[in-house]
């Protein structure tokens, strides 16, 4: 079943109005008893797409499992900013592993818990894309294999941006890193590097897997709850803006998200047993050029003398994402 799609009639204003909506329309976020799991006093930046993320996805968790639910955390920013020793912003059973493992630790303790009996009681593992892409990689390709019954979800900031802003498995072509920078020939990330992890999980043949972003409040607390509908193995890939590594403003974030689909460069869709069920179309397509703009690390393709081949080698890709996907009608595909 697709997410509830909700008609708001309100024009010239960003205001939601959640509370014009019967109870059973609203979103977790507007719930007056959602759980607030990341509360208040964490350290992230202005504008963190990350703590965004984190914040409706786990919230979204409690709610289908009636609270029931154990957070195992990767190290990375979200483990940083919110449980600086002595403190924690969490308010959920909440677990911090290494760097690399935290798909082994949430696979541990989801079978601690069918040992113990603890039907009722489902794990939710999380990391950033260093975590997820790189550092913990083949712990997650084992907890696919091996189907364990954990929901792993993947807040993609497309870098390290805990340790400074190195590239990742998920940073995309031409971006500047502090390890790609924008120097020499071919400036910023190679193209053609990294790994599309929704697709490798979907080729594990695992119950679920989906992708979203933070612009899309709704979608992301939907494929949230549907994944805890499933047992078995299941991850969701986030796009999480970082107004610190990629260098726009912490007022962008949300707005960087939503360009990032609707330009075609993130595909947003949902899959099933290695088979895509749903994806979630452009409603306003627009050029890659107006999502890479508003951000620094695309500053060297933006000069006095426009990179234009470059441009047009990630305007490329994105048209592949759309043809691929069938994120247009047919007769909208260049």
């Amino acid at each position: 079943m697709p997410a509830q799609k909700i008609k708001f009639y309100q024009t010239g204003s960003h205001v939601v109005g959640n509370r014009l909506l019967a109870p059973e329309q609203r979103s977790v976020q507007a719930d007056g008893n959602r759980a607030n799991s990341l509360t208040c006093g964490h350290r992230a930046c202005q504008g963190c797409g990350e703590a965004l993320g984190a914040r409706y996805a786990i919230d979204a968790a409690m709610r289908a499992t009636g609270r029931q639910l154990v957070a195992v955390n990767a190290t990375g920013c979200l483990e940083v900013f919110s449980t600086p020793y002595p403190e924690t912003s969490w308010q959920v059973p909440w677990i911090h592993s290494l760097f690399g493992n935290a798909p082994a630790v949430a696979a541990g303790v989801a079978a601690a818990m069918k040992v113990k009996g603890r039907t009722d009681v489902r794990v939710v593992g999380q990391g950033g894309d260093g975590g997820t892409v790189d550092i913990g990689f083949a712990c997650l390709s084992g907890m696919f294999e091996r189907n364990d019954d954990v929901l792993f979800i993947c807040y993609d900031n497309e870098g390290y941006m805990n340790t400074g802003v190195q590239r990742s498995g998920s940073t995309p072509a031409a971006a500047r890193t502090a390890t790609t920078q924008a120097v020499g020939e071919r400036p910023g990330n190679a193209f053609g590097q990294g790994k599309n992890v929704p697709a490798i999980a979907m080729a594990h043949e695992i119950p679920y897997v989906a992708t979203a972003t933070v612009a899309e409040l709704r979608d992301l607390e939907y494929k949230v709850t549907r994944a805890m509908t499933f047992h078995g193995a299941r991850y969701i890939h986030v796009l999480v803006p970082c107004p610190l590594g990629w260098a726009s403003a912490a007022a962008n974030t949300i707005r960087l998200a939503r360009l990032a689909k609707e330009s075609g460069l993130f595909p947003v869709f949902e899959a099933e047993h290695g088979e895509i069920v749903d994806v979630s179309p452009i409603r306003k397509r627009v050029p890659v050029d107006e999502y890479l703009k508003l951000q620094g690390r695309y500053a060297h393709l933006f000069g006095e003398h426009p990179d234009t081949g470059v441009i047009a080698r990630i305007q490329a890709g994105a048209d592949r994402n759309i043809r691929k996907y069938g994120l247009l009608d047919t007769h909208e595909v260049p």
